[in-house]
């Protein structure tokens, strides 16, 4: 996390004694990573955190990958993959995956279990609805259009609020997720080039104290899943400080970085993950080159497999294709993807584009989940083919 926080009571001194009003000591627990030799935070409870009386193998629900076998660009239609009764942990409809990260999209209505990813960070992404989550850090109140970064090992619940289920397009990483580097300085400042700042960030604005015994937490870990029963509820904290916690960032928040001609993705970039990015596309003034073609050009990232969620706005450049609110669509290395058939001609002379999408390039190929398939717009791969 790029700056230092503190919410609650802590001591003047690290690692010395802070004692509770009956005179015994608080339990102090590092949250770092890279063991300990990056960013990492110190938390304050009232019970031992390391204190369980149960452990079992957990089963969660079940699901597998296959390879985008024929090779072909996707879309996926995601709110065809409406439920209910379904938490934003258990409920997530995996999409796609490799090594590195998987793609997954929940509609939640329901209070998900209390849950811990020991395998790396999660992003959560707002399409519709609000969310309270609750960590050991405090809460988080997110709306549509935020992301929400749970840094690993957090143990935390998504609460959906308000009338409507909310909904989530969830990337969970199998290390670190955060700003790109080259955003900020040697010491984690966010830069005067970066389209967004401290000021944007929001973290956890109250701790939470739950008392109560033998609490389950269900841990996905690198060999699985388990569920802890843990003798004290987590929920104990009473301050922390640090550079590690889970914060939120909204989408609106972004600046976009323009230019004379059309600016390529990296220009959105919003996070960096391990082989993989993620951008978000604004509503943004566009090309103001008096030949500028404001739509991308044709192109195939040789390194790269491109998912869009269009999560708002209108997608100039895949007008025509069946792409729509919630679609997700694939562009796979090994092909060449563009602008729809006219779109180039009809976006010149255009100034402004009113459109909402986050973006993730991986930099190893992406398998399709079962959800995906069951969901996807088969007509999609030959749209390319039609006049304009």
């Amino acid at each position: 996390m790029p700056y230092y926080r503190s919410l609650g009571e802590v001591p003047r001194k690290r690692h010395t004694q802070f004692r509770r009003p009956d005179g015994g000591l608080y339990a102090e627990e590092l949250m770092g990573q890279e063991g300990f030799s990056s960013d990492s935070s110190l938390l304050y409870h009232r019970h031992a955190p390391t204190a369980i009386v149960a452990a079992e193998a957990y089963t969660p629900p079940a699901w597998s990958r296959q390879p985008n076998r024929p090779l072909k660009p996707r879309h996926l239609v995601t709110h065809k993959l409406d439920t209910t009764g379904a938490d934003a942990v258990l409920g997530r409809q995996h999409l796609l995956a490799n090594d590195d990260v998987r793609l997954s999209y929940v509609v939640a209505d329901t209070p998900s279990p209390l849950y811990r990813n020991a395998v790396g960070d999660e992003c959560l992404y707002v399409e519709a609805g609000a969310a309270r989550i609750e960590t050991t850090f405090g809460v988080l109140d997110a709306v549509a259009g935020d992301y929400v970064l749970i840094p690993t090992s957090v143990i935390f619940r998504v609460v959906p609020t308000g009338d409507a289920p909310v909904r989530l397009f969830v990337i969970e990483a199998s290390g670190h997720i955060g700003p790109p580097k080259r955003f900020l300085s040697v010491r984690g400042q966010f830069l005067e080039h970066a389209p967004y700042c401290e000021r944007d960030i929001r973290g956890p604005h109250e701790l939470i104290h739950v008392d109560a015994a033998d609490v389950d937490v269900l841990v996905q870990h690198r060999r699985g899943w388990t569920r802890h029963t843990y003798a004290r509820h987590p929920f104990d904290v009473v301050g922390w400080d640090g550079m590690q916690y889970p914060w939120i960032f909204s989408i609106h928040d972004y600046e976009p970085i323009t230019g004379r001609i059309h600016q390529p993705p990296p220009a959105h970039q919003t996070f960096q993950g391990p082989n993989f990015v993620i951008c978000s596309f604004v509503p943004r003034k566009v090309d103001y080159h008096p030949l500028a073609i404001p739509v991308p050009y044709n192109h195939h990232n040789v390194d790269s497999d491109e998912v869009l969620f269009y999560t708002g706005g209108n997608y100039e450049a895949r007008r025509g294709s069946g792409i729509g609110q919630g679609s997700i669509s694939l562009h796979p290395s090994g092909f060449t993807h563009g602008p729809q058939p006219g779109a180039a001609e009809r976006s010149i002379g255009a100034e402004y584009f009113d459109e909402l999408a986050v973006m993730v390039d991986t930099f190893r190929p992406l398998d399709l989940c079962e959800p995906a398939l069951a969901v996807e717009d088969e007509n999609y791969a030959w749209t390319w083919n039609r006049q304009p």
